[in-house]
């Protein structure tokens, strides 16, 4: 499995995991204890998503720009004295 390959796995695994999370977090038997500990597991999940996002956002190429036209006209701009 190569690079991108890995990165959407572990981004639909942490997806999948921070889904199910929340539906466990309603559970009314859920102890105090066990809440607060799922959400800073949530938590951490939340920042490691973070992360694989942030690294399959700078491994996508830049967005070509395309040149103006030479019909282009420039948006309206107010300025004030």
């Amino acid at each position: 499995m190569n690079q991108p390959e890995a990165l959407d796995s572990d981004i639909r695994a942490l997806q999948q995991w921070l889904r199910a999370a929340w539906q466990q977090l309603g559970d009314p038997t859920l102890t105090t204890f066990a809440r607060r500990e799922l959400r800073n597991q949530m938590k951490q999940c939340s920042a490691d998503l973070r992360v694989c996002l942030q690294r399959v956002a700078e491994q996508q190429p830049a967005p070509a720009r395309s040149p103006a036209s030479p019909h282009f006209r420039p948006g309206l701009r107010i300025l004030s004295w």
